[in-house]
């Protein structure tokens, strides 16, 4: 073997051997004479070793632009935390209370059908029988609940309208730190599912509006409201389950049935309470109102985006009711089932048709001005086609009082366009 190959072999062996006496060393003594150890150690042998330098073809992305994959659980936690603090102390609980008869024990006589001639068998004497009966009296008694949230610090509160539906009922606005007001309901939204309701208050804490078009799947959703009509300011936590979804609600005072186009879907718990509260995102922002759940589901729930609010809010603010724009005609929502059993041209839009509740033009109506005739087929808006995702009314809700929209229609297989200027919705309508 060569002489220089074995002194190589002889001074690494030597090596090893007094770092491992050395270290045996640093083990036993003092942590701060052992760190003395260590370091004379890494200086001594450093140049043995050589540590890997970043590849100059690799570059890393600026932290200004970077998201992190991964967070601690209490950052989590805590901008949760955060935001349910922000907007609390402007969520409310609306208590409706009605006059309901009061049902009192009247005397009666079982036996007042017998025939005469077998009276004198049961005596004329019924004391001690009684069954219910209305007097006439009534008493205030509460029949229902539901949320809200302050819009404006001297009391504009903004819910659905299915919470304050009743116009025989009063209502009672609970805030965060227990007081309570009588409510007066300034405005409901004719075409969607929000009221304004106010309450003689001033220097009220109120919420922040978000921007419900930037949400994204997954993202964290918070809902606060009072739930079951009994626990106020209950948090739930989900995400963005669902964007853009129709769904068919019904209402819990009147019965019927409503159609809700471009909803926002949540697992964040909803319950019976909740409706009218606000959908937070992680700002402590609203995203959306509260409005309905899948009842035969387990958190499957939905809310009206914000966005679609803001218009109402401004409408109250400037002129004290919600005035909406109005085009004036009843009609169809084609599909492709509906277009081929009614042999249409066409496989989506409107097809412009009076029902039962009256003609498909509305007399002295915007669309009457702009020359639409019943069956008529509206392809689309503005550019924005009609679908079964895209209505005609949310789209008509979009614009202001005044605003003049382009139709494209199919009239006969031909198409034309007409041009509506919007008006305000009449009263009853």
């Amino acid at each position: 073997m060569d002489n220089g190959n074995n002194r190589k072999i002889i001074a690494i062996i030597a090596v090893a051997l007094v770092a491992g006496v050395f270290l045996g060393v640093a083990a036993s003594v003092p942590q701060a004479q052992a760190n003395a150890v260590t370091d004379f150690f890494g200086k001594l042998f450093s140049p043995l070793f050589v540590q890997p330098q970043p590849s100059s073809t690799f570059t890393a992305r600026p932290s200004s632009t970077t998201v992190p994959l991964y967070q601690p659980v209490i950052d989590y936690e805590q901008a949760v935390v955060s935001a349910v603090k922000k907007a609390a102390p402007a969520v409310v609980s609306i208590l409706i209370s009605k006059n309901v008869p009061i049902v009192e024990q009247c005397p009666y006589n079982p036996f007042s059908n017998v025939p005469p001639e077998f009276q004198q068998f049961f005596g004329n004497d019924a004391q001690g029988f009684t069954q219910p009966c209305d007097t006439g009296k009534t008493k205030l008694q509460e029949v229902g609940g539901g949320s809200g949230f302050i819009i404006s610090s001297d009391g504009l509160i903004l819910t659905n309208k299915h919470v304050v539906s009743d116009t025989g009922a009063s209502y009672t606005v609970i805030t965060n730190d227990g007081k309570k007001y009588d409510a007066t309901v300034l405005a409901r939204d004719p075409n969607q599912d929000l009221a304004v309701v106010k309450i003689n208050a001033t220097g009220l804490s109120m919420v922040a509006l978000g921007d419900s078009d930037s949400l994204a799947l997954g993202q964290t959703a918070i809902t606060i409201g009072n739930a079951l009509g009994e626990f106020s300011n209950t948090v739930s936590v989900g995400v963005i389950s669902g964007l853009a979804r129709t769904v068919t609600a019904s209402g819990p005072i009147s019965g019927g049935q409503e159609t809700i186009q471009g909803v926002i879907q949540t697992d964040a718990a909803i319950n019976p309470g909740n409706s009218g509260g606000p959908l937070l995102n992680l700002r402590g922002e609203v995203v959306g109102i509260n409005t309905a759940v899948a009842s035969d589901a387990q958190n499957i729930g939905f809310a009206l985006p914000i966005n679609r609010a803001k218009h109402d809010i401004a409408s109250v603010r400037s002129t004290g009711e919600i005035q909406t724009p109005y085009l004036g005609v009843r009609y169809l929502t084609i599909t492709p089932d509906i277009a081929k059993q009614q042999n249409l041209p066409v496989s989506s839009g409107v097809l412009v048709r009076g029902n039962d509740q009256g003609p498909a033009i509305s007399p002295n109506s915007p669309a009457a001005a702009a020359g639409l005739q019943t069956e008529d087929i509206i392809i689309s808006v503005n550019g924005q086609a009609l679908d079964s995702n895209h209505d005609l009314a949310t789209i008509i809700s979009g614009y202001n009082i005044g605003d003049t929209v382009t139709l494209v229609v199919n009239r006969g297989g031909k198409q034309i366009t007409l041009k509506a200027i919007l008006a305000k919705r009449p009263a009853g309508q």
